[in-house]
């Protein structure tokens, strides 16, 4: 009887040397959105920013989110194209910072692997340091771990976490809202990051490949499917430079959930959110997908963002100025609606979406039907 063979972390499907060298092909692109404040470079156990800057607030709020891709990654993964997905994963989380008014300072990422191809890790990251330089922030660190077992060989997923700061008396939110506030659509690039479970199956059903060429969309699925998400981080913090805390009061991410559901978790109770759906033309993507599907359209409004991925609300007297601005720096944007005092009738209209998310706060009321091109 020959005996056994001894085991190894290589042959348990670990390969450490893939690590390194994935380390050493994303380095570059990681340490480009090192500014002064970050200190030890790549590589150690932790990484260290240099907080000093922050004595100069008067109560310096931190402000952290985290999330993730979703199921996008399984296109990234079919398309063998790996360096977009960053911008998905930096949008979902320094976007939902900024809501609040607060700058991202620093962002760290991990990426979980069936097995390491370190051409294809150092991709998502490169995509990962390159959103971060759109952002304004820094990524200081980051995790690549091998689950060979867990996830295919070619398999992947990727999340994130980010740290940032706002003053306490420029916090953004609810408490800024009032009667005549009017909601500024800044648009999209896209599906984002959210609904690609509802997206995947439609396509699965009709039976349609990546690489089928779309007439309406000028381009084939795959890359419809793929288009990166749009980084509002800075443009938004430039609104509230420009604007002050007097002009813009809060902005809302809209992720899952769609437009209505966002919008209500950013307003105080006993507020609604009048929202015009023949404000905007939907983008041919959104059109595709209900066309594809069958989907019903609450569904649809439900679950996708439908060609606004951020709003703001804003005081009434400078909306036309803001929309200006928000154009100025590349961003599409109309008004979607205003603010107003709940009414009775809201509590048994159809189309009112409230208590989203566990947030008791107001509420939206959506309004006439949806303009397709």
């Amino acid at each position: 009887m020959s005996a056994p063979q001894p085991v190894t972390y290589a042959s348990a499907g670990v390969d450490t040397e893939a690590g390194d060298k994935a380390v050493e092909l994303m380095k570059d692109a990681v340490r480009a959105t090192h500014g002064p404040q970050v200190l030890g470079g790549v590589g150690g156990f932790a990484g260290l920013y240099d907080a000093s800057a922050l004595t100069a607030y008067r109560k310096p709020l931190l402000a952290t989110s985290t999330d993730g891709v979703g199921t996008k990654v399984a296109i990234a993964q079919a398309m063998d194209v790996h360096d977009t997905i960053g911008f998905d994963l930096v949008g979902m989380v320094v976007d939902d910072i900024v809501v609040v008014g607060a700058r991202p300072l620093f962002m760290t990422d991990y990426i979980a692997c069936g097995r390491v191809v370190p051409e294809r890790i150092a991709d998502v990251v490169r995509g990962i340091a390159a959103a971060c330089t759109v952002a304004g922030t820094a990524l200081v660190g980051g995790e690549t771990a091998e689950h060979p077992g867990l996830l295919g060989p070619d398999e992947y997923d990727v999340a994130g976490a980010a740290t940032g700061v706002v003053e306490a008396d420029e916090l953004l939110g609810p408490e800024r809202v009032r009667e005549g506030d009017v909601l500024v659509a800044l648009g999209s690039s896209g599906l984002h990051s959210n609904g690609y479970s509802l997206v995947r199956r439609v396509v699965q059903v009709a039976g349609w490949g990546l690489d089928r060429h779309v007439d309406e969309l000028g381009r084939t699925l795959g890359a419809e499917l793929l288009e990166p998400t749009r980084v509002y981080a800075s443009d938004c913090l430039a609104l509230v430079e420009r604007f002050g805390v007097a002009g813009v009061h809060v902005f809302s991410h809209v992720t899952g959930g769609g437009l209505a559901a966002n919008v209500a978790r950013v307003l105080p109770a006993g507020l609604v959110a009048d929202v015009d759906r023949a404000s905007w033309v939907l983008p041919p993507v959104f059109s595709m997908v209900q066309g594809l599907g069958q989907v019903p359209w609450g569904d649809l409004e439900g679950t996708l963002n439908l060609g606004v991925g951020m709003v703001a609300v804003v005081a009434a007297d400078v909306a036309d100025d803001v929309q200006r601005a928000a154009r100025e720096l590349g961003m599409p944007a109309w008004v979607l609606g205003s603010v107003r005092p709940w009414r009775d009738e809201d509590a048994t209209a159809a189309d009112v979406v409230a208590g989203t998310k566990g947030v008791q706060g107001g509420a939206v009321r959506m309004h006439d039907t949806y303009r397709t091109a």
